[in-house]
């Protein structure tokens, strides 16, 4: 009979020399149950949390957070969760069969991931030249180079919510938008 050793310490508590990342101290060797000086290492999350998200930015502190929980919890149109000096992530709600909004930023490569929901993207050179066009729908990502044309439009029964970062940030700093009239507002 052949020895097959424990390769994961969940199943295997006593295997001791695995190392366990955490995300709350860096990698620690030991026993699943009990790591460095007898401490108790065992991870700290909450998988199964229905606790809400408290939805508010948190930069450019360190940060961790169940994106998919946060964007699909969020009801505005747009608000900063996190803002730093070279990065920004935002959480967007579009109601059904609202959209974006045709935009360009000169200066911003973005990145949208889809989280619920359908719709379409669109983008091109110009605004009236729109020459990319793609269903989108729950776990899609989305690459806007700078200076491109781009609009996201709600084809769904839902509303479409969705995460978007900016590189580098586009908004200010704590940035909630309500609704899409206050945020076309806001850009005049």
């Amino acid at each position: 009979m052949y020895f097959v050793p424990c390769m994961y310490p969940v199943h295997c508590p006593h295997y001791m020399d695995m190392p366990r990342h955490e995300f709350a101290r860096p990698p620690a060797y030991g026993a699943f149950s009990q790591g460095m000086n007898g401490m108790n290492t065992a991870p700290r999350y909450n998988f199964g949390s229905t606790d809400p998200i408290s939805i508010k930015d948190y930069g450019p502190q360190p940060f961790a957070v169940n994106i998919n929980e946060a964007a699909k919890q969020n009801n505005t149109y747009r608000t900063a969760l996190w803002t730093g000096p070279h990065l920004q992530v935002t959480l967007m709600s579009i109601n059904v069969g609202d959209d974006i909004g045709l935009e360009v930023h000169p200066d911003n490569d973005q990145f949208l991931r889809i989280e619920q929901g359908q719709g379409v993207v669109q983008m091109g050179p110009r605004k009236d030249q729109l020459t990319y066009e793609r269903q989108v729908t729950d776990d899609f990502a989305i690459m806007v180079p700078a200076g491109t044309w781009h609009n996201v439009i709600n084809t769904g029964n839902v509303p479409l919510k969705l995460y978007a970062i900016y590189a580098p940030p586009h908004h200010p700093f704590g940035t909630v938008h309500a609704t899409k009239e206050i945020a076309m507002a806001e850009k005049d």
